[in-house]
C-alpha cells in the first residue's frame, strides 16, 4: 500500500500541472481569454452579464475572440457582417453535434443517434412539421381558447376590486398553463390539470440551472437539481398522458414514435416530453412578459396596439367586449403589425441568444475575403446578434424602447430611421 500514496500524489500533480497549464495561443488564432480559474476559466463573469462582458473584450481584443467558458473553448463573432461566411462553412461546422450530445445530457434521455434506434431521429425531425403551415391554424385556435380560459377562471371572474401582483409572475402563469393545455392536452375530467403551480415552480428551479447543464457542467454539482428533474419528467410518464385529451397532433405524433422503440424505457419517453415543455416555454415565458413591460410602460405604443387589436376584430364584425372571449385567427394576426413591431422591439432589447456551431476538424475559419482564423476541433463558435441590436452606430438610442411604426405596412421604423 505504501506505493499507492506516492502514485496517487504524482497522478494528482499531473492533472494539475495539465490543467493550469492549458491551451496557449497559436499563431493565427483568435486572441485567447482563459481566466485564471481551471476549467471555469471566465464562466463566472459571462453568466453574470454576457452583454457587457463580451462587449468589453470586443473593446480589447476585436470583433473575434476565443473565451474559455466551464471547460469549452467558445470563439465569439461579434461582427453581424461576418454571419454570412461563417454559416456558409457548414461542412467544417455543425450545429447538431452540439444538440445531440448536450441535449440528452440536459434532459435527461439517451442519445437518439445509436444504432439502438435506426430511424428515430429523422422521424423526430419530421414530427416538427406539424408544427408548421396549415398546422398552425388549430394549434392558434386551441391556445387562444386556452388563453381565455385561463383568464376567465383566474383573472376575469367577476370581482371588480383590482389586485396587486408581479406582472412577471402574472405572465408566467398565463403562458404557462396555457402552452401547457395546448400541447399537452387537458385531463380526463375537467378542464384544467391539478398542481399546475408546483410544476411551474418547478420548472423554474430547472431553468435557472439550465446555462450550466448546457456549458456541461455536472448535473450532480447543482444542488438539488437532479431531483427537480426527475420530478418534473415523472409528470409526462406514459400512463399519465394516455389519460389526457385534446392532445396535439404534434405530441401525439412523438409518442407513437417513442412507442415503437421497446428499448426507449417509460422514464426516457417522458424526458423527451418534458424536453418539448422547455422549448416551448423556456423562451417564451420572458419575451411575453419584456414585450408586456414595455408595452405596459409606453403609454402611447400600447394606445397604439389596443386600437389596432379592436380595429381587426371589427373588420371581422366582432365587437371588443369584456365579456365576450376574444378568437384571432392567424389570419387576422398577421394583420396586427403594430404588435409584430412591439414584440420585435422589445426582442431586440431584452433577447441574448446565442446561434452556436462546434468546428470538426482544426482548420482556417474564413471571416470574408482578407480574414480568417485558426479555430480547433471541437471549439465553439458563437455568433451573438445582440451586438448589432444594441449597437449605437445602427439605433440612436439603443438601450431605449423605439416608437412602433409599420414601414410598408410590416416593417417598424425606429428612433433614427427614415422612411
Amino acid at each position: 500500500m505504501s506505493f499507492l500514496l506516492p502514485l496517487l500524489i504524482s497522478l494528482l500533480l499531473g492533472l494539475l500541472l495539465w490543467i493550469l497549464r492549458g491551451r496557449t495561443r497559436k499563431p493565427g488564432e483568435p486572441p485567447l481569454v482563459k481566466g485564471w480559474i481551471p476549467f471555469v476559466g471566465k464562466a463566472l463573469d459571462f453568466g453574470k452579464d454576457a452583454h457587457k462582458f463580451l462587449e468589453e473584450h470586443r473593446r480589447e481584443h476585436g470583433d473575434v475572440f476565443t473565451v474559455r467558458i466551464a471547460g469549452k473553448y467558445m470563439t465569439f463573432i461579434m461582427d453581424p457582417l461576418l454571419y454570412p461566411s461563417i454559416i456558409k462553412q457548414g461542412r467544417q461546422l455543425d450545429f447538431h453535434e452540439f444538440t445531440n450530445k448536450v441535449a440528452p445530457l440536459t434532459f435527461g434521455y439517451p442519445p437518439v443517434l445509436r444504432t439502438a434506434f435506426p430511424g428515430l431521429w429523422e422521424q423526430i425531425k419530421r414530427s416538427f412539421q406539424l408544427l408548421q403551415g396549415d398546422h398552425l391554424a388549430p394549434l392558434t385556435e386551441s391556445m387562444m381558447g386556452n388563453l381565455m380560459l385561463v383568464f376567465r377562471q383566474d383573472h376575469l371572474n367577476g370581482e371588480s376590486d383590482w389586485r396587486r401582483g408581479s406582472l412577471y409572475e402574472f405572465c408566467c402563469s398565463v403562458m404557462f398553463e396555457a402552452t401547457f393545455l395546448t400541447i399537452y392536452g387537458r385531463p380526463a375530467t375537467g378542464v384544467r390539470h391539478g398542481g399546475m403551480d408546483r410544476l411551474r415552480n418547478d420548472f423554474h428551479k430547472f431553468d435557472n440551472m439550465f446555462p450550466f447543464l448546457i456549458a456541461q457542467i455536472p448535473i450532480w454539482l447543482l444542488g438539488r437539481t437532479l431531483a427537480v428533474r426527475q420530478k418534473l419528467i415523472s409528470y409526462f410518464l406514459p400512463q399519465h398522458m394516455a389519460q389526457w385529451t385534446n392532445t396535439s397532433q404534434f405530441i401525439q405524433r412523438r409518442a407513437e414514435l417513442f412507442e415503437q422503440h421497446d428499448e426507449l424505457k417509460d422514464v426516457d419517453k417522458a424526458a423527451h416530453h418534458f424536453a418539448i415543455l422547455w422549448a416551448s416555454v423556456g423562451n417564451t415565458l420572458p419575451a411575453t412578459f419584456w414585450a408586456a413591460y414595455f408595452l405596459v410602460s409606453q403609454v402611447e405604443a400600447l394606445k397604439v396596439v389596443r386600437q389596432e387589436i379592436v380595429d381587426v376584430l371589427r373588420d371581422s364584425g366582432v365587437d371588443f367586449s369584456n365579456s365576450s372571449d376574444i378568437m384571432l385567427s392567424k389570419e387576422q394576426l398577421d394583420k396586427l403589425v403594430f404588435l409584430e413591431s412591439a414584440i420585435n422591439e422589445s426582442l431586440r432589447l431584452s433577447s441574448a441568444s446565442m446561434n452556436i456551431r462546434v468546428a470538426q476538424e482544426d482548420f482556417s475559419l474564413r471571416l470574408d475575403s482578407d480574414r480568417s482564423v485558426g479555430v480547433r476541433k471541437g471549439d465553439i463558435i458563437a455568433l451573438y446578434p445582440q451586438s448589432l441590436h444594441l449597437d449605437p452606430e445602427v439605433y440612436d438610442d439603443p438601450q431605449v424602447f423605439c416608437r412602433i411604426t409599420p414601414l410598408g405596412q410590416k416593417q417598424p421604423i425606429r428612433a433614427g430611421e427614415s422612411s
